[in-house]
């Protein structure tokens, strides 16, 4: 089997899972670089990697570069990326910058993987939560047609970086050693604009056009784009939980075609990357703790809409950081590597 010379740049928690995710996935990796804004030595799982300074010499033989976009990373792809171009790599970018640029492909391997073709050098990974939307989504669309998705998401404090993961732990340390009589603590370590702990609220990313924010933004925009379909009329609330990771969505969809809930679950348990979990009689369906460390995309709550002709509710589960960003990213490479 030929293998490739892979480098993953950045080593937040993305790109940590990158690295999970190649060795478990058994991608063909010939030569691997790690690089970061510093030098260092890191591990993983209790493999030892070297971590390089990232800079433009240090791309030449890469055949695939793994941008993770993480935390202290994030805009390394507009330096680097043409860089690593120029020296014949292929881009991977888990970052924002490039997902709506009309020239590079957006890329979700089980809804448009034949879009990997479309690469001039630089291939996007869309935000965590378009993909596992699009994952359950896309089975649909064919079968029925989507023209309207109402979601609200409840995001994992993962998905905003280590510091918001650092600040969950340390509200919560705080109120349990405190008592419950009050719940309102400050830390020192404060990225999120509220309480985490014990509490919910629906601002990720910043207010933009009309008072939505730049996060429920790209589910429209990023959806349509993957999905080749501007005409899907799609609203959204994003919520940041204190759930340490994986992101759950309330999805309603409204359909072209009429479609039972026995249907779309028929269908859901036939499409790729996803699991059906649903037998609320049992009280069986998705939940984040169970979807931890699992690249699968997990569908439950599957039902028809009693007083709107055609609507169907779903609820969609997924690691945010394997299924929403690194394994994700890690297909892509797969299906290039493939067919391409």
């Amino acid at each position: 089997m030929k293998k490739y010379n892979v480098a993953v740049v950045g080593v937040g928690a993305v790109g940590i899972e990158m690295l999970r995710v190649l060795k478990q996935r058994n991608f063909p990796v010939g030569n691997l670089k790690v690089l970061a804004r510093s030098a260092r030595e890191i591990d993983v799982d209790g493999v030892k990697y070297k971590v390089e300074e990232i800079r433009p010499q240090a791309f030449e033989g890469i055949d695939i570069a793994l941008f993770a976009g993480t935390e202290g990373e994030k805009g390394a792809a507009v330096t680097y990326a043409p860089e690593a171009i120029k020296r014949g790599a292929v881009v991977i970018d888990n970052g924002a910058d490039f997902r709506m640029d009309p020239k590079v492909p957006l890329v979700v391997p089980e809804v448009n993987a034949s879009d990997v073709k479309k690469h001039k050098g630089i291939i996007a990974n869309p935000n965590c939560s378009t993909i596992q939307m699009v994952v359950a989504l896309e089975p649909i669309h064919k079968k029925a047609g989507i023209k309207r998705v109402v979601v609200t998401t409840l995001q994992a404090s993962s998905g905003a970086g280590k510091g918001a993961v650092q600040q969950r732990k340390e509200e919560s340390k705080l109120i349990c050693s405190g008592g419950f009589d009050n719940i309102h603590v400050k830390t020192e370590n404060k990225s999120m604009p509220q309480q985490l702990a014990y509490n919910v609220f629906p601002h990720i990313g910043s207010f933009v056009e009309d008072d939505y924010t730049n996060e429920e933004w790209k589910l429209v925009k990023e959806t349509r784009k993957i999905m080749h379909d501007d005409k899907i009329k799609i609203s959204g609330t994003t919520v940041r939980v204190p759930v340490r990771t994986g992101h759950s969505e309330s999805v309603y969809i409204e359909t072209k075609k009429p479609l039972s809930p026995e249907k779309a679950r028929e269908i859901l348990s036939k499409a790729p990357g996803v699991i059906v979990i649903d037998d609320p009689k049992k009280n069986l369906y998705p939940m984040p703790k169970d979807a931890e460390g699992r690249d699968e995309t997990f569908v439950g709550r599957i039902r028809r809409d009693p007083f709107v002709k055609n609507g169907l509710w779903l609820w969609v589960v997924a690691d945010n950081l394997r299924k929403g960003a690194a394994t994700n990213a890690v297909q892509i490479a797969e299906e290039l590597i493939k067919n391409y």
